[in-house]
C-alpha cells in the first residue's frame, strides 16, 4: 500500500497532520496540554483500522457522488483519475494519496476536510465467530480473515485448553462434558471482554450449548462454513488424521447424521457460506466484504 500524506480528522473535528503509512497505523500528533494543574498525559487517540477506514471513505465518496447526480465516469473525468481507480476507491480497496484526495474533493466542489471527515473513533467493530463441524475450514479461513481485517485470531478450544491446563480429550475423559461446557462459557466471556474486534473459530458443538450459542450470536457476527459430509471427510483425512474412521465402519453415516442434527442451529447464523470448491482466501474476502458492509450499516 502507498503512503498517504494527508490530514487525520479526529472524532472531535480537530485536524492532525501525519505522514505515516496506513499499514502501520495513523498516530496523530499529541496536543500540547494547556493550563495549570492539568494532566501532562495526552489523551490516547482512537485506534485506526485501515481496512475499515478505507471502506468508510469509499462509502462516503460514493454517497456524495450519487447525491450530486454524477456517474462514476463523470466523476473520474472531472478528477482526472481512471474509472478503475475510482471504482477501487469507492469499494474501499484504494489507499488514496493526498493529490488524489484533493482532486476528488475539487471535482465534487467540497473542502478536502469535509470529504475526509471520517468517524475514526466509531469505526465498526469486527468481531466474527466461525461455526461448523470439524473439517469446515474454520482455522484456515479464520486466519486468512483475521489477516485481511487486521484483527486477532483465536481458536476457542485452544483457549479452553489453556484455561484448563489439560487437553480437551482429558477434560472430557476425566471431568466430563459438564465441565467442558462451563469452561467454554467462561472462556468465551473472557475472549469477549478482551477482544472488541477479532475472529474466533468455535468448537463444532458450541451450537449444542444454548447459553454459549445465544451469547455468541448476541455479541458476534456469526458465519456458518458449510460443506457436504463427503467434503468434511476428505479434508480431515487430507490433513493426515485417520481417527474418524478407526474402528468405526459407520463413521460416514454418523457424520451425515451429525450434520443433519446440527444444521437447524447452524442455520441461525448471520451468514452461511458454501465452502466447497472455494479457497480460504476467497472465502475470507467474501466474509470481510459482508462484515464491513454490515458494520457500516449498523453505524448509521
Amino acid at each position: 500500500m502507498e503512503n498517504i500524506s494527508c490530514t487525520t480528522i479526529s472524532a472531535t473535528g480537530i485536524i492532525f497532520p501525519h505522514v505515516r503509512s496506513l499499514e502501520t497505523g495513523v498516530q496523530p500528533l499529541p496536543r500540547r496540554p494547556s493550563g495549570h494543574g492539568r494532566s501532562q498525559h495526552p489523551r490516547s487517540p482512537p485506534i485506526v483500522r485501515p481496512v475499515a477506514l478505507l471502506a468508510e471513505f469509499g462509502r462516503r465518496l460514493a454517497a456524495v457522488r450519487r447525491e450530486q447526480g454524477l456517474s462514476v465516469a463523470e466523476l473520474a473525468a472531472r478528477a482526472g483519475v481512471s474509472l478503475r481507480y475510482l471504482r477501487l476507491a469507492e469499494s474501499g480497496a484504494a489507499n488514496l494519496s493526498l493529490l488524489k484526495l484533493a482532486a476528488l474533493a475539487n471535482a465534487l466542489r467540497l473542502p478536502l476536510a469535509t470529504l475526509c471527515d471520517l468517524p475514526l473513533a466509531s469505526a465498526p467493530e469486527l468481531r466474527i465467530a466461525l461455526l461448523g463441524v470439524r473439517g469446515s475450514g474454520k482455522s484456515t479461513v479464520g486466519r486468512a480473515l483475521a489477516r485481511r481485517l487486521e484483527v486477532p485470531f483465536h481458536e476457542l478450544d485452544e483457549l479452553i485448553e489453556q484455561r484448563a491446563g489439560i487437553s480437551l480429550a482429558d477434560v472430557f475423559t476425566i471431568h466430563g462434558e459438564g465441565l467442558y461446557r462451563d469452561l467454554q462459557r467462561e472462556t468465551l466471556e473472557e475472549w469477549l471482554a478482551q477482544n472488541g474486534s477479532g475472529v474466533l473459530a468455535t468448537g463444532g458443538s458450541v451450537v449444542n450449548d444454548p447459553l454459549a450459542y445465544d451469547r455468541l450470536r448476541g455479541t458476534c457476527r456469526t458465519v456458518w462454513l458449510q460443506a457436504s459430509a463427503e467434503e468434511h471427510w476428505r479434508r480431515v483425512v487430507g490433513q493426515g488424521d485417520r481417527r474418524p474412521m478407526e474402528s468405526r465402519p459407520r463413521a460416514m453415516l454418523e457424520l451425515r447424521g451429525l450434520l443433519a442434527e446440527r444444521a437447524p442451529r447452524y442455520a441461525l447464523a448471520d451468514l452461511a457460506l458454501d465452502t466447497e470448491g472455494e479457497s480460504p482466501e476467497t472465502l475470507a474476502a467474501r466474509i470481510a466484504t459482508w462484515a464491513l458492509a454490515e458494520g457500516l450499516k449498523a453505524s448509521y
